[in-house]
């Protein structure tokens, strides 16, 4: 490994350096498998154009009530690509272990809103879920998110277009990301590793990249084990 070939710490044995070296090897080829894939990510072509201009409620902080926004109107001027993320909200007729706002996406926009003001220097990030917009604000108030654009999809049928809801209104966490070139918008990817499923033991791992409470929890002794996220412990 060139310069790594000296590394060592304090204690280590032998056979220590040994096996972490077989898995710096690794670590280093999933380091380049990863940017493959994000070529390959980067590579796609234009996916389909939007059929409509979908109306989501968001809220105008100014006039202090809720507002009609159009996809169209989530591209701010010199950036033509919009990350928008479905964020459950699950009803009680879903069966799931929790009502309402999902614990899971909650600890991502917690995780992630701070990130914004960097993130949206380059791209339009936004999340939408199936709650009223007062209801989805007041979660985010009390999350204390300060940066995350909320949005309803209630008013139109985004969320069962591109597959964060079912026919039976079962929601599902997604993230989806659109372009806009020459003036129309088209669909550029979607985590469909949700659709997947995970290998033996594995969650989809669809959203990973946005959560990194497995990015941490990946790198000690332990693992993920059975730990999940909760909206209070």
């Amino acid at each position: 490994m060139g310069s790594q070939d000296a590394i060592r710490f304090p204690g280590e044995s032998d056979e220590y350096r040994r096996a972490r070296d077989e898995l710096l090897d690794a670590e280093v080829q999933l380091r380049r498998q990863e940017e493959a894939v994000a070529e390959r990510r980067r590579a796609l072509p234009l996916g389909g154009a939007i059929a409509t201009d979908y109306e989501f409620d968001g809220w105008d902080a100014r006039a202090g009530a809720a507002r009609r926004v159009r996809i169209s109107e989530l591209f701010a001027d010199g950036k033509d690509t919009l990350f928008l993320y479905s964020f459950m909200w699950v009803p009680e007729s879903q069966g799931a272990p929790f009502v309402g706002p999902c614990p899971f996406c909650t600890s991502i926009v917690d995780s992630i809103d701070g990130a914004l003001p960097h993130i949206t220097q380059r791209i339009n990030v936004a999340f939408a879920s199936a709650a009223p917009i007062e209801q989805f604000r007041g979660h985010g108030e009390r999350r204390g998110w300060r940066n995350a654009r909320l949005l309803s999809g209630a008013p139109s049928s985004y969320s069962r277009d591109y597959r964060a809801e079912d026919e039976a209104g079962n929601q599902w966490p997604l993230a989806t990301v659109f372009v806009r070139r020459d003036g129309t918008i088209h669909h550029a990817w979607s985590s469909e590793m949700f659709f997947a499923g995970g290998d033996e033991g594995q969650d989809p791992r669809h959203i990973d990249f946005m959560w990194p409470i497995w990015a941490v929890l990946d790198r000690v002794p332990g693992g993920r084990d059975d730990f999940r996220p909760k909206l209070e412990y």
